[in-house]
């Protein structure tokens, strides 16, 4: 026993540096891990009653905020692509949360005629719409179209979400209090908006894109809450974080290997979609926000979005021309 505690002492003694240095590194992991994990939704305000939609939801923060929803006793509706998909997530959302309200409709966001018919399909089944959660998105995509000729990162992450809220205003309204979340992204602050291009026909770079429609998401919660001014309808835009999901399928399979290397440690770092949906629960529930609209969150707070995301001038003419890109100008 002497002879053991002696050859710890000794081991202990020689490699003293490189323990502290190792105790003191797992320390920063860890503290960095937590500032990573971002705010969290203190609210518990209950839902009962009440009608959530929520677009993307069968995965990632998507069918976490979905969760979160149905254990606040909400009536929520997946509205999904892939409706094998959704109703496996439908299903684990029943169990999880207790809650049998918990319902499937298509959508398609690459397909406007798509969006109208599952705008239609709320407008004549649903009593009321509390809260819409424009949550689906795609990033760093290849250059494809949708099927209505639209570059897809703008088409899918800004116009179908546009022509979907619009379709769905007069329910909102009708079921006041109720909120428009819209989630968009940090990369915005990087984007601008091509006028002249918005499909970037010319020079397509999948960044470009990505920043572009991440911008338009801000620029249309802007827009719309002028517009929506004294309806008891308001409108809310955030960045989730960085978030550990399928939004990446497009970009990392792309990555050189040493790349990947590099990006792998920083992977176990960010958030889980449970951290990421915290921004998104928080702006469609918690009670301090009620009367503020148009603003930008990030962490579960208000947070000042990119000077090109202010512009009022831009936000209008992005508008005009988003409601003439899907037929309601």
């Amino acid at each position: 026993m002497q002879n053991y505690a002696e050859t710890v002492r000794e081991f202990v003694e020689r490699h003293a540096l490189g323990l502290t240095a190792a105790v003191v590194a797992g320390a920063g992991v860890l503290a960095l891990r937590r500032w990573m994990a971002g705010g969290v939704c203190r609210s518990k305000v209950r839902l009962d009653g009440k009608t959530v939609l929520i677009t993307g939801a069968n995965t990632g923060i998507g069918k976490e905020t979905a969760l979160d929803m149905a254990k606040r006793g909400a009536r929520v509706i997946l509205a999904c692509r892939d409706m094998t998909r959704a109703r496996i997530a439908a299903d684990d959302i029943r169990q999880q949360s207790g809650n049998g309200n918990v319902v499937v409709k298509k959508l398609d966001l690459a397909s406007l005629q798509s969006v109208r018919d599952l705008a239609k399909d709320v407008q004549e089944n649903e009593q009321r719409l509390d809260i819409l959660i424009n949550n689906a998105g795609i990033m760093m995509c290849p250059k494809w179209k949708t099927e209505d000729g639209f570059e897809m990162q703008f088409g899918v992450n800004h116009l179908g979400h546009f022509l979907l809220t619009n379709c769905l205003l007069d329910l909102l309204k009708k079921s006041t209090p109720s909120r428009v979340v819209i989630v968009s992204s940090l990369a915005h602050e990087k984007g601008r908006i091509h006028f002249d291009d918005i499909n970037l026909d010319k020079d397509y770079k999948r960044q470009d894109s990505y920043r572009q429609s991440k911008l338009a998401n801000v620029l249309f919660c802007r827009e719309l809450a002028k517009r929506l001014q004294g309806t008891g309808v308001t409108v809310y835009s955030l960045h989730p974080g960085v978030i550990n999901t399928e939004l990446g399928r497009h970009l990392f399979p792309t990555l050189a290997l040493w790349q990947k290397m590099v990006a792998a440690p920083f992977m176990m770092m960010i958030k889980t979609p449970r951290e990421g949906a915290q921004t998104t629960i928080y702006c469609a529930v918690d009670e301090k926000e009620a009367n503020a609209s148009g603003l930008y969150y990030s962490d579960c707070a208000p947070k000042t979005p990119a000077p090109q995301a202010l512009d009022d001038v831009a936000a209008k003419k992005l508008w005009d021309l988003s409601a003439s890109m899907v037929g309601l100008a």
